[in-house]
């Protein structure tokens, strides 16, 4: 899954080195896009319903509910969204 890539034959030292394979780009782009979208989601949701007091506490439940949704459900729309946007926008090249 992670392949480090390596200059003049030495390992490399640096994070940025570090690469995941492109076939799981899907699933990284699910990971991150759900992970965002619940986090600003819930914190959102919980002030507006809660208020501040206690905002950690009810952030954190919402998050805790949420991603188990968001998660699959970013797997499943993202490819059918892009291929929408793909057919709503022309090609230029």
């Amino acid at each position: 899954m992670l392949s480090c890539a390596h200059h003049n034959g030495a390992a490399a030292n640096h994070y940025s080195d570090m690469k995941i394979h492109p076939r799981h780009s899907n699933l990284l782009f699910a990971l991150f896009m759900s992970l965002g979208m619940v986090l600003i989601m819930s914190g959102v949701l919980a002030v507006i319903y809660r208020g501040f007091e206690g905002f950690l506490e009810n952030w954190a439940r919402g998050f805790i509910i949420a991603w188990p949704f968001a998660f699959p459900s970013v797997l499943v729309l993202a490819p059918r969204v892009r291929r929408l946007v793909q057919g709503l926008t022309a090609n230029i090249y």
